[in-house]
């Protein structure tokens, strides 16, 4: 703060010194000139007309230097305005690749700040429309797939040579892509609800450890039929939230740990007050999430094997939708993972204050 102070007075300084010099200069000039021009005709005027003669000189001098600059510098500031209109048309027809060329080591300018907003602008818009296309781009891939299935199979259903066998097998793979259409709809409107500031939010105090007991037990069918071990600890804890929506991101997590914990694995659920959190670890000794991956398993439809979770019908939004909950309440939700050995998510909670 210092140096920028020091260096705007030294800039100050400075300015007026190179002013004074021109000043100095051009009466200077004023002075030469007229003397040549009185030795040229042969006249000597009275000392009070040659000062008046010098000063008027000085400031005619001193004027044609000033509007020859303003000119140079008018068409400067003339040509970067073009330069910054073109780039404002370009963007405004979706061109966000544009890109004003800015002197990072000259003097500030207004000019110089308009261009580097402009260039900051372009640069936002362009990562927008981007994640834009990208969504486009996996939602149409989601959808592409079920309806896929649901045309090919409907057509085989026109056969008459079909068993009632096949027929019951044909029909429960068009029920459950339709299903897997409706769940991708629904969670679509979802995220786009919490991702707005008009999603219903009634928070409530509620016992957490009473809802994670219920959510687990909720899912027994799940994981008995894989035989895996449920690892419990659950710590009395009272918190205030909005208890449907929690209750996604409590089953959001548990599925995927079933969903990726071979037969046999170790599930494990626990919940504790640490200082002013709350804190809620799922851990599973599943298949493990590959480092690279870790940052953007949060991301709408990111999927780290896409084969796999298609064929366990994942559409890639369900650690999305349970990360904007967690944001909205004020919490933290983060990763932990090495393939081969397990996954942990740990999610933190602000305690109530009263």
């Amino acid at each position: 703060m210092k140096k920028s102070k020091l260096w705007r007075a030294l800039k100050s300084i400075g300015g007026s010194i190179l002013m004074l010099s021109l000043i100095s200069v051009c009466w200077l000039g004023s002075y030469y000139l007229s003397a040549w021009i009185y030795t040229l005709i042969g006249w000597e005027p009275h000392d009070l007309i040659a000062q008046w003669i010098i000063l008027v000189g000085g400031f005619f001098i001193l004027g044609t230097i000033m509007w020859i600059i303003s000119q140079f510098t008018r068409k400067m500031h003339m040509d970067r305005f073009y330069m910054m209109t073109d780039a404002l048309r370009r963007m405004a027809k979706g061109d966000f690749s544009v890109k004003i060329k800015v002197d990072e080591g000259g003097r500030e300018h207004p000019m110089q700040e308009l261009a580097k907003s402009i260039n900051d602008m372009a640069e936002e818009l362009g990562q927008l429309e981007q994640m834009r296309q990208d969504f486009i781009s996996n939602v149409s891939h989601e959808i592409q797939s079920p309806l896929t299935s649901i045309s090919g199979f409907a057509k085989l259903l026109r056969s008459d040579q079909l068993t009632l066998e096949e027929r019951d097998h044909y029909l429960s793979i068009i029920d459950k892509e339709s299903l897997r259409l409706a769940k991708l709809s629904e969670n679509l409107l979802k995220l786009t609800s919490l991702e707005s500031d008009h999603h219903p939010f009634e928070k409530k105090e509620y016992h957490l450890d009473k809802q994670l007991r219920h959510i687990i037990l909720a899912c027994e069918p799940q994981w008995m039929e894989k035989n895996l071990e449920m690892d419990i600890e659950l710590e009395e804890v009272t918190v205030q939230a909005d208890e449907d929506q929690m209750s996604q991101v409590w089953i959001n997590l548990v599925h995927n740990s079933i969903k990726f914990t071979p037969s046999g694995g170790t599930i494990g659920v626990s919940v504790s007050k640490e200082q002013d959190q709350v804190v809620v670890r799922i851990r599973d000794t599943g298949i493990g999430i590959a480092a690279e991956h870790l940052p953007f398993i949060f991301d709408r439809f990111y999927k780290t094997d896409k084969s796999r979770n298609r064929t366990l019908g994942g559409s890639g939004l369900g650690l999305a939708i349970a990360n904007k909950i967690v944001e909205l309440h004020g919490g933290t939700i983060e990763v932990q993972s090495t393939v081969g050995v397990g996954t942990e998510f740990t999610v933190r909670l602000p305690v109530i204050t009263s």
